[in-house]
């Protein structure tokens, strides 16, 4: 049986360093890499990376929304992405933040948890706004499969706010409730497997500042890996890390994409670049 996607971050993690490599094909950086921006110049771009950064880092997050955006191709592009990441060594977390309810969301599991499917990482992100109950259907698989999930919780896009530090009738703001439903979830897995990690993970911006400590949400207290994107060319270094995420430091994965990706196309220089990225966030989350 595969070891909950938890433990296995949390050994990553102490082998590689705290960074995840998002791996995000902007039409603008295919271009600064002289590559068309079209399915095979989106092939490039993906498995070059993944070969550049394979063994410097623990995880890639490739974003599937600039997968999709060239058609049945460009998922293609994203099927190979994740199995060239995967046998790679690396963990693969599939960010495409999938949410919905019923058999809609049975099929949104099926495609990115299930053993065998080509969408399937090691983990995928997951917008619980439609109710943390909805997301059900991926908690169970993700359970039975080994898999983890990242739920957004606070993100660093300025109209988040208006629904994540919402209040509900009790007064508790949404993005605590979120938080409260992953602690609880990874409470379970952490007292049958001993793991260090649970394996439901939140997503929380490197650039909210001190939101989570304004809603007295504890990030320590969720025992599950913090996704945490922002990092580097958007600005958040060692103070910012710390202002957001407090105690809670350790079970971060910062994720940086820009500040990586603007490295290429030279292999070497792509790997120096994630290597710089990982050292830096290594030293911010001490």
């Amino acid at each position: 049986m595969t070891p909950a996607f938890g433990a296995r971050l949390a050994a990553a993690m102490a082998d590689l360093g705290p960074l995840c490599v998002g791996i995000d094909p902007h039409a603008s950086l295919l271009a600064a890499w002289g590559l068309p921006d079209d399915p095979e110049g989106l092939r490039r771009f993906a498995l070059t990376t993944v070969e550049a950064v394979a063994g410097a880092v623990p995880a890639i997050k490739p974003q599937a929304a600039f997968f999709e955006r060239h058609g049945s191709a460009g998922v293609a592009v994203l099927e190979e992405t994740i199995a060239a990441g995967r046998a790679a060594g690396l963990l693969v977390v599939v960010d495409a933040k999938r949410g919905d309810i019923g058999s809609t969301m049975d099929a949104y599991a099926d495609a990115f948890l299930r053993d065998g499917s080509p969408l399937a990482g090691d983990a995928v992100t997951l917008s619980p706004y439609l109710g943390f109950g909805s997301l059900s259907p991926a908690v169970r698989l993700a359970g039975r499969t080994g898999r983890g999930l990242f739920v957004l919780a606070l993100t660093s896009n300025p109209e988040g706010a208006a629904v994540q530090h919402a209040r509900a009738a009790d007064g508790t703001p949404v993005a605590v409730s979120v938080a409260r439903a992953a602690a609880a979830l990874n409470a379970t897995e952490i007292r049958l497997t001993g793991a260090p990690l649970g394996s439901v993970g939140l997503v929380v911006g490197a650039t909210v500042g001190d939101a989570a400590a304004r809603l007295g949400l504890d990030l320590a207290a969720v025992r599950g890996p913090l996704l945490a994107p922002g990092v580097g060319a958007q600005g958040a270094g060692a103070a910012e890390l710390e202002a957001v995420f407090g105690d809670a430091r350790a079970a971060v994965l910062a994720a940086s994409s820009r500040g990586v990706l603007t490295a290429g196309p030279d292999p070497a220089a792509l790997r120096a670049a994630a290597l710089r990225a990982r050292d830096e966030a290594a030293v911010a989350l001490r």
